[in-house]
């Protein structure tokens, strides 16, 4: 009995020198971890366009964060309107009052829930509800444009008619929207862009019952490669006819090759954004101008946007061509 008592005293000693040890060891591991209490930098240039009777179009450049931006929250007269995430940097705001002036801000939150101080507020009226807006505005012409730089361009274009009035013009890229201006305008400056890229541009222009027209031309656009860049690798002068054989069509593809150093073995066809096809040659490859047939078998009024990338001679993806829109023929 007499061992067992000294042995107690010691066995608590221990547990409460470990559990202080332990309390020391999260007490240092807490204060190590730094709480992310700094905010994101407001948005910067906040647009807002009506693009209908009852919409809104909202735009605004990136935010940055110690840590990283999550999303965008969009206010409609301080009240939170919509929330976006990091990798978007536009919006619509529907179910608005016709004839209406509305005010729009923009805040970036981050991944520990601060919200930046709100960007500059963005004034928008909608116009009035057309009384009887039955056919769509026709579509733009004569698209044009330069890469100003290799982040910037600057496009222009025919303007368009409509039986009421045309409220807005929407700029796609391939096709995604990307940016909007007031049916009084013809003009865009896009910014954002990547150096030593191919963009397919068209433009629609929309009316206040939301009716869009069909695409303007398509205007392809080489952005100027950075400073010490490699050439790019894009396929140029992407060209399509479409005939139909049959049930069924046939596309017949020609584009002029990228000058890679080396032979190229295959190539990649995307319809619709993915990959479809990869077209190997069956023995020597081609030089100079290149051709492809494809068939498809959907039904007439069908459409697909195509392009495609070559394969390297070290066996990577190179850049994408411009983008090209059919519509199977009835």
């Amino acid at each position: 009995m007499e061992g067992i008592s000294v042995q107690r005293p010691h066995a608590r000693t221990a547990l409460t020198c470990a559990a202080a040890l332990l309390l020391v060891s999260l007490t240092a591991c807490a204060g190590g971890a730094e709480a992310d209490d700094r905010k994101p930098t407001p948005p910067r240039g906040v647009t807002a366009q009506a693009g209908s009777a009852t919409s809104v179009h909202v735009m605004w450049e990136q935010s940055t964060d110690d840590k990283g931006v999550t999303g965008y929250e969009v206010y409609r007269e301080g009240r939170k309107a919509a929330s976006v995430p990091a990798g978007k940097r536009m919006t619509d705001i529907g179910g608005l009052t016709p004839s209406t002036a509305y005010t729009f801000t923009v805040r970036a939150r981050d991944a520990a829930g601060n919200l930046s101080a709100p960007g500059s507020a963005a004034p928008a009226t909608t116009p009035a509800a057309p009384a009887a807006d039955t056919a769509p505005p026709t579509a733009p012409v004569k698209l044009r444009g330069t890469a100003d730089s290799g982040r910037t361009a600057t496009l222009s274009w025919g303007g368009s008619t409509d039986d009421v009035r045309v409220t807005s013009y929407d700029i796609y890229q391939e096709d995604s929207r990307i940016h909007t201006v007031a049916g009084t305008g013809t003009t865009a400056r896009l910014t954002g862009l990547r150096p030593g890229t191919v963009y397919t541009f068209t433009v629609r222009a929309r009316d206040a019952s939301e009716k869009s027209s069909p695409d303007s031309n398509a205007l392809d656009l080489t952005t100027p490669s950075a400073a010490g860049a490699p050439a790019g690798t894009a396929p140029t002068g992407l060209r399509t006819r479409t005939t139909a054989e049959g049930g069924d069509f046939a596309v017949d593809l020609s584009w002029d090759q990228p000058d890679t150093g080396g032979t190229i073995p295959a190539y990649q066809l995307f319809l619709n954004g993915k990959p479809t096809t990869t077209i190997v040659w069956g023995g020597t490859p081609p030089a100079g101008r290149a051709t492809y047939r494809l068939t498809l078998t959907d039904p007439p009024g069908t459409r697909y946007s195509l392009k495609i990338r070559p394969k390297l001679p070290d066996g990577t993806w190179g850049d994408f061509s411009a983008q090209r829109t059919i519509v199977l023929p009835g």
